[in-house]
């Protein structure tokens, strides 16, 4: 059977027309051939993955990646030639390339074909490109009709699959570019291109269309599922940096804060409370006025001791990160030295105007010029004055806002503007990775004491390797804004890029006359607030009306009581969220996750776009409509569930009906988890893990390893770091704490662990109805629990 597979595929090709050629060339790693007037180049990266370049012939393409980093590993591979057939094979994919038409197909170990490039779907057309002489470029893909798609970064449409969309892939406020797709059936398509690009699926077929390439130069990678794609899309174009503890708590913003004692009396505030908070933004304008646009230096007089501010927050154990953006106003000194250097790209970006009111007054424009990042001269000068002004003062991160970046107007003769790396228009899509990349780099050389975090509200493909978030950009708020963030984020981690977050409550308030003091517009951000405790980042921000939980009402009322609830749900879950993170640096993992990652033989859940996993563990579906008193849930087949908030037991493949009140989100815990609860805090590092409650979820074989280090530097990289692994055998109803693995300096080597299984009644979400089950000693040796 496997063998009629591999026949039916191969015969396809040698039925395709176009004229014959029977020649190539073997090289070190892979082949080479011209079919058809076209230069056609395959390359093993590993057994799984191979790169697919295509030119015009004897215009040799060359192009070094601003992506992909890695560099192709020796692949044992065969070649064998069967009439105008050449097959490559590796351990894991053979590749076949028609010598009559060109295409290209791709199949499993198993014979069965994973892929194909559909016939005659490669084109080059002739295009100036401000003056030198290149190609818009195509490359087209033949799908199975039932074939779900996913990624591409993050776009608001509210779709999770991707099959018949059309997108203009171009950087925006609120659209992310990643030229990249995973396939239900467990493969990958990088196109590796930074010119804007036209993403189509039809039920002919599936295509990237780019306005300047040399070239069509794509990658394949077989990853087998999920996971195993992002594995090897991350192995490409870079891993995950662990980011610090701190990030994880809870963040307060608004646009903006707009004095430092301002600033400073919000944390206070949250302190008399005892809500827990982690990090407050500074937004713009500490820099002054519009001319003096990101100065990146505390020039307003209402910021009139920086350091100070930063040693208050510090001293309230909170952190600080502050808005920095890739422009710069006329009278600034980054602007001046930039100018004089040819580094600035001309360009309407924002603000428009130097007058600071609405709209913007154009007969005073602001002169703000965009920098251009993709010269590593300009992101030295870049970092010269974000360290001077900036960092060396004690900030703990930045917003970078804008990095797309804002391309107002955008006139077509905007994007014949020169780089460094050429037109704008070639380059353009990955600015947000050359900004970014610039501010991780410079900060990495100049202190390895606290790990690089950055807020972006934009990424390209290989960001995820900075250290940074990425947020869903301006955002109006409402409902159907809510709904949609679950596949814009879940399709933005399906891309590669794990740290995603939106505004809670929606940036924009325009649908709401009445504000704060609109019910519907409270009960929205009670929910919100409740999507995002459940995000890799809990993050309030928004303008029209302050977000803090204070402006919501008192202790007592049910606005209030509710956010208070969600926080604290944030911080106990942080032992999960923190070794959740780890996973993602050391096993290529996902923190936000669709549920056909981890149950693709649930067809009901290929294109489900309103529940996720977060984490391995707990399955959450968000309200996301006004008024609600109860909320409808599927439960993934092949497991058992229970109720995060009543421990009530359900069987999987079925849907169930909760009882949503305004405190209250769907949580649901997979049989066979193993979840640690940390204790209640009022920030991350407030007291050790020395007591932690341990759930046990029966029904399944578990694991889960506790990870633990510094929390906020990089010694991490050299080893040091611990491991506690926890197994539950479900038959014998034991778990096993293992030998504890590594160590770091400050490590707890003694600690209390409370177990507590789950019997279906006795789990009460935050606070524990009864006491542990038992109470072990952990000193670092294996210890085995019966129940």
């Amino acid at each position: 059977m496997k063998m009629k597979c591999l026949s039916f595929a191969l015969l396809f090709f040698i039925l395709a027309g176009g004229s014959y050629a029977q020649s190539y060339q073997k090289t070190d790693q892979g082949v080479k051939a011209t079919v058809n007037a076209i230069d056609i180049e395959i390359r093993f990266y590993t057994p799984s993955m191979v790169r697919i370049v295509k030119s015009p012939q004897g215009k040799p393409f060359n192009s070094k990646s601003l992506s992909v980093i890695m560099e192709p590993g020796k692949t044992a591979f065969t070649v064998r030639q069967d009439g105008s057939i050449i097959q490559l094979r590796s351990e894991k994919l053979t590749v076949g390339l028609n010598l009559r038409s060109g295409e290209v197909i791709y199949l499993a170990k198993a014979g069965n074909t994973i892929l194909k490039e559909k016939a005659g779907g490669v084109k080059f057309t002739p295009f100036n490109d401000a003056g030198d002489s290149t190609y818009t470029v195509y490359q087209s893909f033949a799908l199975d009709k039932e074939e779900a798609i996913y990624g591409l970064g993050q776009h608001q449409r509210g779709n999770l699959s991707q099959r018949n969309q059309r997108y203009r892939l171009i950087q925006d406020n609120t659209d992310d570019v990643v030229p990249f797709f995973q396939s239900i059936k467990g493969y990958g398509i990088f196109w590796d291109n930074y010119s804007p690009t036209t993403f189509t699926d039809t039920t002919d077929e599936t295509s990237f269309s780019s306005d300047a390439g040399d070239g069509v130069d794509y990658y394949f990678m077989y990853g087998g599922n999920a996971d195993g794609v992002i594995a090897c899309m991350r192995e490409l174009t870079g891993q995950v940096p662990m980011l610090p503890l701190w990030t994880y708590g809870y963040w307060q913003s608004k646009e903006r804060y707009k004095s430092q004692d301002e600033l400073t009396d919000v944390v206070k505030k949250y302190r008399a409370l005892h809500v827990p908070l982690d990090g407050i933004i500074q937004d713009w304008q500490y820099w002054g006025g519009n001319y003096l646009w990101n100065a990146m230096d505390f020039l307003n007089p209402d910021f009139y001791d920086p350091k100070k501010m930063v040693q208050d927050i510090h001293g309230m154990n909170a952190h600080l990160i502050i808005s920095i953006w890739s422009s710069f106003g006329p009278e600034t000194k980054p602007f001046h030295e930039l100018k004089e250097k040819g580094m600035l790209i001309d360009f309407t970006t924002w603000p428009e105007s130097g007058v600071e009111k609405w709209p913007p007054y154009r007969d005073y424009p602001s002169g703000v010029k965009v920098y251009d990042a993709y010269n590593p001269s300009a992101r030295d000068i870049y970092w010269k004055y974000a360290n001077k002004g900036l960092f060396s003062v004690g900030l703990d991160g930045w917003w970078m806002d804008s990095s797309e970046p804002d391309h107002l107007n955008k006139k077509e003769q905007d994007f014949d503007q020169k780089t460094y790396l050429g037109s704008f228009r070639k380059v353009r899509n990955a600015y947000p990775l050359m900004s970014v990349g610039g501010v991780y780099e410079h900060q990495r050389k100049t202190s390895s004491a606290k790990r690089v975090f950055i807020l972006t509200r934009s990424a390209f493909a290989g960001q995820q390797r900075y250290g940074a978030n990425t947020w869903s950009g301006d955002i109006v708020a409402s409902w159907e804004t809510l709904k949609k963030q679950i596949p814009t984020g879940l399709n933005f981690s399906l891309s590669g890029i794990p740290y995603w977050n939106s505004d809670i409550g929606g940036f924009f308030l325009w649908n709401y006359k009445n504000k704060l003091d609109d019910p519907e517009y409270r009960e929205l951000y009670a929910r919100w607030l409740a999507f995002g405790s459940l995000c890799p980042m809990m993050r309030s921000h928004g303008t029209d009306a302050p977000r803090e939980i204070y402006q919501f009402g008192k202790p007592g009322t049910p606005v209030y009581d509710a956010i208070e609830k969600f926080i604290h749900l944030r911080y106990r879950l942080l032992p999960y969220i923190y070794s959740a993170s780890h996973d993602v640096t050391a096993s290529q993992s996902s923190m936000m996750r669709a549920l056909m990652m981890d149950f693709p033989g649930d067809r009901i859940v290929w294109g489900m776009n309103n529940e996720y996993m977060f984490g391995k563990s707990l399955l959450v579906t968000p309200v996301t409509d006004p008024q609600v008193k109860t909320t409808q849930v599927y439960l993934p087949g092949a497991t058992g569930w229970y109720d995060f908030w009543t421990g009530a037991k359900y069987t999987g493949g079925e849907r169930v009906t909760r009882e949503t009140p305004l405190d209250i989100i769907p949580l649901y815990v997979k049989a066979g988890s193993i979840l640690p609860m940390g204790p209640e805090v009022q920030y991350a590092e407030e007291k050790k893990w020395d007591d932690l409650e341990i759930r046990i979820y029966p029904g399944a074989n578990g694991r889960f390893v506790l990870y633990e280090d510094e929390n906020d530097n990089y010694n991490y990289e050299k080893g040091a770091w611990s491991n506690i692994t926890f197994d539950w055998n479900d038959a014998k109803k034991v778990l096993t704490i293992d030998d504890r693995k590594g160590s770091f300096p400050g490590m707890l080597t003694s600690r209390k662990f409370n177990i507590v299984l789950v019997k279906g009644n006795n789990a009460a979400g935050i606070d524990k109805t009864t006491g542990p089950d038992k109470v072990i000693s952990f000193d670092g040796r294996k210890v085995q629990v019966r129940f």
